[in-house]
């Protein structure tokens, strides 16, 4: 992966505070095996936090279309990845969207970019959750739009209360995803099948 050049002098902030912190924990930052690990380290979270450089416009630019398509739209089983605004430890799991168009609909793929424009930030599930719905809805206009997230949280797995396969599962449900039980359940119900 290149270093992009505007990122240099906070690489270099990132990867002395780094080096500081392995220090304070007892490291011998000079050992080999830790030598490039403040880079690596730098490198790292630019990565899962690139969605900070990244609006949701731009990831859907111009893939909103015209349609008269009525009928639900889901994406599923989305992998998603992000780090704990608490702990920064990852949390990792899948995240299903749906939306009931009314005139528009938008290119598939840009559902999971805007599912990973959100989650390559530092964050928590719930609101993770809510910014994906918000923003379909904004963008879309669409007559609803649901979405379900459930996720592994290590800060909970490896650490605090250790339970390894406690999964967290929140929800967003906008327009006729609240308002309808029918449409509503349908979500659901998709959201549980397997597909052959």
């Amino acid at each position: 992966m290149q270093a992009d050049a505007r990122n240099e002098p906070q690489d270099q902030r990132l990867r002395a505070l780094v080096n500081e912190l392995l220090a304070e924990l007892g490291e011998d930052v000079g050992r080999e095996g830790l030598l490039r690990t403040p880079e690596r380290v730098a490198r790292s979270l630019r990565f899962l936090t690139g969605g900070y450089s990244r609006s949701p416009q731009e990831v859907i630019g111009d893939a909103i279309y015209s349609e008269k398509y009525n009928e639900m739209v889901m994406v599923k089983d989305i992998d998603l990845f992000s780090l704990c605004e608490h702990h920064l430890l990852p949390f990792y799991g899948r995240c299903h969207v749906a939306y009931l168009p009314d005139g528009k609909i938008l290119g598939l793929s840009k559902v999971p970019r805007l599912v990973e424009v959100f989650s390559r930030r530092l964050q928590v599930q719930e609101r993770l959750t809510v910014q994906i719905a918000d923003t379909l809805m904004e963008l879309l206009q669409p007559l609803g739009v649901a979405v379900v997230i459930e996720a592994l949280h290590l800060c909970m797995a490896m650490r605090g209360v250790e339970k390894q396969r406690a999964y967290t599962v929140t929800s967003a449900m906008l327009g006729v995803f609240q308002s309808d039980q029918n449409t509503r359940s349908e979500f659901l119900s998709l959201i549980r099948h397997q597909p052959a």
